[in-house]
């Protein structure tokens, strides 16, 4: 991956990365109907960073309670649906893992509905799942997360709209302005064909990253089915991720 330097208007020398629109979505996506009012109409601004957007606050352990990683003991009740166990490693360009870092995650629940104000989706709520956790990666950059898989829902954007089952990951750096966000799909989504969101990532390679593969080893017996799925975050095997200009509950 090439990188320049840009001099921002207050003398600021920062580092860019050359734009990837084959293995990356383009901000403005039309088949994503929302993204043409959404996506960025002007050029982006450089702004400075000072100590207290590259140091604080600090993502460590203690942002992470009891139950953050086991989506399915949050509540007083068991939340229905298929329980699963999605685990994998956070690596650097050069497959080195990535010790240290915030892993959050956030999903529809089986029937396929956020527990969110503006899901109208006529799909029962779950009141023992909340759809979100956190986790730190450990010393080998390892994070795991227990929840149930969630379902496919409608999303209007075109005939027929439904949304392929996914989970939402988003991983932070040592500060707020260090986030990246993307999204995991499920082998064998018979949705996949028809996503605009999914395949506005025009790479096949790029895409098939972003699929997890499901991993009998690690399954718990009579208990759980196990995902694995690995999120690198730069160089030619790079996850795909999302702008956060972009994000919603999609």
């Amino acid at each position: 991956m090439t990188v320049h330097e840009t001099r921002s208007g207050s003398g600021l020398i920062l580092p860019e990365y050359a734009s990837d629109d084959a293995s990356h979505a383009p901000l403005d996506s039309p088949e994503y109907r929302s993204s043409t009012l959404r996506h960025p109409k002007q050029p982006l601004q450089y702004l400075p960073q000072y100590l207290t957007e590259v140091t604080g606050p600090l993502l460590g352990q203690d942002r992470c309670g009891a139950h953050d990683d086991d989506l399915t003991t949050q509540h007083d009740g068991e939340p229905l649906g298929e329980r699963i166990i999605v685990s994998g490693k956070v690596l650097d360009s050069s497959g080195k893992p990535v010790p240290n870092t915030l892993v959050e995650i956030w999903q529809a629940n089986a029937a396929g509905r956020y527990l969110h104000q503006g899901d109208r989706h006529p799909a029962p709520l779950d009141p023992n799942f909340s759809g979100t956790g956190r986790c730190m990666t450990d010393a080998e950059g390892n994070y795991r997360f227990v929840t149930i898989k969630p379902g496919a829902y409608p999303w209007r954007n075109h005939d027929n709209a439904w949304r392929p089952a996914h989970i939402h990951f988003s991983l932070f750096g040592q500060a707020f302005t260090q986030r990246l966000i993307t999204q995991m799909y499920f082998p064998g989504d018979p949705l996949f064909h028809q996503d605009p969101i999914f395949n506005s990532v025009r790479d096949e390679k790029a895409r098939e990253r972003m699929i997890s593969r499901f991993d009998l080893d690690s399954t718990e017996p009579e208990w759980a089915l196990s995902y694995k799925w690995d999120i690198v975050l730069r160089g030619p095997q790079a996850t795909v991720f999302e702008d956060e200009e972009e994000e919603d509950d999609d």
